[in-house]
């Protein structure tokens, strides 16, 4: 078990270097840099300086060697766009966009695994959770959020944007923390409802798989209840497939969030991304990859986890 968590955050490590320096270079190949936002009107000395001061004066080569070795210290440059150190930028971001994606996938979890189980197992009601679901699967990110945002600005039940209230730490950080709270359903839902579809069809189909297993049959011969059956025989073989995607579905949450949170103005990294690709700001670029390569890795780290305390197989042999 030891060598099978020492090789997935070794691949983890990897992960954050490769997306973070594709950013970097990437952004560096695209047409304009920062000098662009000071205007046609810049002094020549000013964006000789700017120039200078994030190395777009050198060859993408040493640029990425130069910004490497002080990223490996934590150490992602000054966004421009900002003037501040990216690390402070990103602390705060990545912070939102943790709390969102939490509460997202909290969400898929309670609604898809039971839903799955109830519509694999043949319940009440099976065909009308399979067609909700294949209507979640079809509805992109854009569109969820946008009627999100639409339901909470005519039922006034939640806000319909931002992350906090302009006064909310007056009354303190339990004020705060329920405020919260409050912005936290139109987003989360918008991110959770296709994660919660696509959990729901994985275990559905794992559900009816597993209910055909031998030793499923042979319970049943025996007189054991079909309740306890599914919950406590079936369900657990079948959550195989949903753990072993864990890592995709915080994949799928920040692709998501890059849409959500610019729609209902939540200040996680999706925004932060967006501005920084607008400004060509190259190294808050490279440091919300390297932000979301970290969340992506984590998600596949947790997935393994899960994937191995409900297979007793992953654990014997050290690997998926």
């Amino acid at each position: 078990m030891i060598a099978f968590l020492a090789r997935r955050l070794l691949f983890a490590f990897a992960l954050v270097i490769v997306v973070s320096s594709s950013a970097l270079l990437l952004t560096r190949l695209a047409p304009g840099d920062v000098t662009a936002q000071l205007g046609p009107f810049a002094p020549a000395a000013e964006v000789a300086g700017t120039r200078a001061r994030f190395d777009l004066d050198r060859g993408a080569a040493e640029q990425w060697l130069r910004w490497s070795s002080r990223a490996a210290r934590f150490d992602f440059g000054d966004s421009f766009l900002y003037n501040r150190p990216v690390r402070e930028l990103l602390g705060g971001a990545a912070v939102n966009t943790a709390v969102l994606a939490a509460a997202a996938l909290l969400v898929a979890t309670a609604l898809g695994i039971p839903l799955g189980m109830l519509s694999g197992s043949g319940g009440a009601g099976a065909g009308l959770i399979r067609g909700v679901s294949l209507v979640c699967l079809s509805a992109p990110p854009l569109l969820t959020s946008l009627l999100f945002v639409f339901l909470a600005a005519t039922t006034r039940w939640f806000p319909a944007g931002g992350m906090t209230s302009v006064d909310a730490l007056d009354g303190g950080w339990s004020t705060w923390l329920t405020d919260v709270a409050a912005h936290l359903p139109v987003p989360a839902l918008a991110l959770a409802l296709p994660i919660a579809a696509t959990f729901e069809r994985l275990q559905a189909q794992s559900m009816a798989e597993a209910l055909e297993q031998p030793f499923i049959v042979a319970a049943a011969a025996r007189g054991v209840a079909p309740r306890d059956i599914i919950v406590r025989h079936a369900w657990r073989v079948s959550l195989r497939p949903i753990c072993g995607v864990y890592g995709i579905a915080v994949g799928a949450l920040l692709s998501g969030s890059f849409v959500v949170e610019f729609v209902t103005a939540w200040p996680g990294l999706g925004r932060l991304t967006y501005e920084a690709l607008r400004a060509r700001d190259i190294y808050l670029v490279a440091g919300c990859a390297a932000a979301g390569g970290a969340f992506l890795a984590a998600g596949s780290l947790v997935g393994d986890l899960l994937l191995a305390a409900a297979d007793p197989r992953v654990r014997e042999q050290g690997a998926p």
